[in-house]
């Protein structure tokens, strides 16, 4: 029997969404918000039987999906964003109630995101043309051919956003696509399904497969079928994934997490630093690319903390629902008692907390936006992902140090660097990491890369880097002159 999670007035199906039709499943997953800890209501859990299901109804639909011209794949994408647009409200309300992520950010900016990820991929692979490479022997035609089947699996911080970053240039290029939603926020990948049969997109073309990563997930990227896989999620997550990539060689894309540094120089306009270090708190700070590692100069150090401070102070925290709300809940109990043994061990091996540190009076899932000083480059709380409202702050004298210091975790996912302009821009060519801002935080444009080094990722998205990995690229080699094979004795 199928099942349906209300959300105000929003009916949002349970159930898998497999060749244009929802599929229901044997068990389901309770599904709660973070807001209050309400019950929502269940989702779908994956199983043997579903998963095979989702792989052939996406190869049945690859052959006639990969044959249509990148303009005729453009006018069903084209469609799918409308669709979602016509929904916007819907997708920021049930996202907010969902993922505890900010209404008035989903509202006037998330959505509106969402839908340029799927028509600028669409755009943008019309340019997929045939590139010719003219040798003395030969006209060598470089083609992108769709890959296969791809499974998409995100994660709970951003899932509609991510979910879509992804879809546009997979769909575009001509591949069929199963999405693996987070168990913990699945309501708006449903709603993509949605939008997707709306739109016409053919029956097969986006494959919706819900619950949780041990069952669903781990079933979809081992089977040989699959012809590629995009994760976007964390490190141990990820190590499993490509482990079962491995066994059938399978190209992985994962973006994983950051312990990005965040750079003051001593040149740098203190209260837009501290400004921009105040964001960092933003959607409770589960946000990968987060410069959680302030590394301030020494001389600055006072007027920095103070000018912060003001900032941190101003924030609200509370219902992610109300416009004035800045810091929202996070996802989980789990990840509230993650947050808080980083910080309780922190200031067991003597760490000083200048603001923060606990539970927020809002409610069980909020925490107060934190500052832990005092710190040691090998300590925990400096070398791994905290993902809350967490920040630590460091202090440097030197240029050569400070680069030390930021290039001294497993991670290279982002960064920010402010001060005086040549200056901060020479500091961040030297970071070892995927993309890095300076004087400024959250810049994105679609054509450029994204993705990070080290521990923080394999491959890039974004541009014509996305279709490198969706694509297979193939060489057609056509002579110059005509070819004669020939044996040669010596």
């Amino acid at each position: 029997m199928s099942e349906f999670i209300k959300i105000n007035e929003i009916n949002i199906s349970s159930d898998h969404y497999i060749a244009g039709q929802r599929v229901a499943a044997k068990h389901y997953l309770d599904v709660f918000s973070p807001i209050d800890g309400r019950l929502l209501g269940k989702v779908a859990n994956g199983s043997p039987e579903i998963i095979n299901q989702a792989i052939e109804a996406a190869e049945q639909a690859f052959p006639a999906w990969s044959a249509l011209s990148a303009a005729e794949r453009k006018v069903y994408l084209d469609k799918f964003a409308d669709e979602i647009g016509k929904r916007n409200d819907d997708f920021a309300l049930v996202e907010s109630n969902d993922a505890g992520v900010l209404l008035s950010r989903m509202q006037h900016g998330v959505v509106k995101r969402v839908q340029l990820n799927i028509r600028h991929f669409a755009e943008q692979a019309l340019t997929l043309q045939d590139h010719t490479i003219n040798t003395n022997q030969a006209e060598h035609l470089v083609r992108h051919d769709p890959a296969g089947v791809v499974v998409i699996i995100t994660p709970w911080n951003a899932p509609l956003m991510l979910s879509t970053w992804k879809l546009g240039p997979a769909l575009a290029s001509g591949n069929t696509c199963i999405l693996k939603p987070p168990e913990w926020a699945p309501c708006t990948s449903s709603l993509l399904a949605d939008a997707a049969q709306a739109a016409g997109l053919p029956p097969g073309v986006l494959n919706i497969v819900q619950g949780n990563g041990a069952e669903s997930g781990s079933g979809l990227v081992a089977d040989p079928r699959v012809a590629r896989i995009s994760f976007t999620g964390s490190v141990p997550t990820a190590k499993l994934i490509a482990q079962s990539a491995a066994q059938n060689l399978v190209p992985c894309s994962l973006e994983l997490g950051g312990k990005s540094p965040f750079i003051v120089l001593a040149g740098a306009d203190i209260d837009n630093a501290a400004a921009t270090a105040a964001l960092m708190y933003r959607n409770a700070g589960q946000v990968c690319l987060a410069g959680t590692r302030l590394l301030v100069h020494e001389s600055i150090k006072s007027d920095f903390v103070k000018a912060m401070r003001g900032y941190v102070e101003a924030l609200t925290v509370g219902d992610p629902r109300d416009p004035a709300t800045e810091v929202g809940p996070i996802i989980h109990q789990r990840q509230v008692e993650r947050v808080a043994g980083f910080i309780e061990r922190a200031k067991s091996a003597g760490a000083t907390v200048l603001w923060g540190g606990a539970k927020h009076e809002y409610g069980e899932l909020y925490f107060q936006p934190t500052l832990v000083t005092n710190l040691k480059q090998d300590d925990e709380i400096v070398q791994n992902e905290v993902f809350g409202p967490v920040l630590t702050l460091q202090t440097f004298s030197s240029d050569d140090q400070v680069i030390a210091m930021a290039n001294g975790t497993d991670y290279g996912l982002g960064g920010v660097c402010y001060g005086e302009q040549s200056h901060a821009t020479e500091i961040s060519k030297r970071i070892r990491t995927g993309f890095i801002w300076v004087n400024s935080f959250g810049i994105r444009d679609l054509e450029a890369p994204f993705g990070g080094i080290k521990r923080s990722g394999i491959g890039r998205e974004g541009g014509n880097w996305s279709f490198e990995f969706f694509c297979d690229i193939k060489d057609v080699v056509v002579p110059k002159k005509p070819f004669r094979a020939s044996f040669s004795q010596r």
